[in-house]
């Protein structure tokens, strides 16, 4: 019984090593391909993390684990309860080997020296500039020192023609659109007047055109006759219910004859 196990045994593995060199091996090289690269990253990442937290517990081991990705976040794990800086520290005596220690309060004078050194030359520079303790400055660097004058002068004069030219064309921009502004009233105030001349004239108009027509109503002509006389017009003016004897004063002194 036992030498049938071990001869299932041996022959699953040779089964397995058969398919293992069949599968060929995987060439170990860089990911070129950036999102590819970054997925296998975050997979083996976790695996190793998962890798080192079983062996962690399982052994009772210390273990600091540090990592750095691709893109420089990093990823690290140490052994609860202890802390990254103790395994580092551990590992330090182990080896060894120690971080050198410097004092920085020279580093520090140095610095300030230099920053002293520094304000002392700005300070000077400003005192030259406008005019102040120039009797130990001797003549060549006088001399340099009123052409730099010179030179920010033309600099700021330049800047303040740029400046007016700049306000200027804005003042002809303005100009310009209140120009067209005032056209544009101006434009709309005379179609408004004669808007309004027009409607008055039409309202002036109306009664004299009703006058004429009550006119026409009350004296009716047979298309463009006239009435031949003052004594036709009257006469076609009294109602038809009156006599117009008995209405029509003649004014010539013949007709007042009663033999004519």
């Amino acid at each position: 019984m036992a030498h049938s196990n071990f001869t299932s045994k041996a022959r699953e593995s040779e089964q397995e090593k058969i398919r293992i060199m069949g599968r060929g091996k995987i060439a170990i090289k860089r990911i070129e391909n950036p999102t590819t690269r970054q997925v296998t990253f975050s997979k083996r990442r976790a695996g190793l993390l998962k890798k080192t937290h079983e062996l962690s517990v399982l052994c009772d081991a210390q273990i600091g684990l540090i990592i750095f990705s691709s893109t420089g976040k990093l990823c690290q794990y140490c052994t609860e309860p202890f802390r990254m800086e103790q395994i580092i520290e551990r590992r330090l005596k182990v080896t060894g080997t120690r971080i050198p220690e410097h004092d920085s309060r020279e580093q520090i004078f140095n610095e300030l020296a230099v920053l002293r050194k520094e304000t002392r030359r700005l300070q000077l520079s400003m005192r030259r500039y406008t005019g102040e303790d120039l009797g130990s400055i001797p003549y060549d660097d006088l001399d340099q020192l009123e052409h730099e004058l010179e030179s920010s002068v033309n600099k700021v004069r330049d800047r303040k023609n740029e400046l007016l030219q700049q306000q200027l064309d804005n003042l002809r921009r303005k100009e310009r659109m209140l120009e067209e502004e005032n056209s544009n009233m101006y434009r709309w105030i005379q179609e408004h007047r004669a808007a309004l001349e027009y409607q008055q004239a039409a309202m002036e108009a109306k009664p004299a055109e009703e006058h004429h027509h009550q006119v026409l109503d009350h004296f009716p002509f047979l298309g463009d006759q006239q009435p031949s006389s003052v004594l036709q017009l009257a006469t076609n003016s009294i109602p038809h219910q009156i006599h117009p004897y008995h209405h029509l004063q003649l004014a010539q002194p013949n007709l007042q004859d009663p033999n004519v």
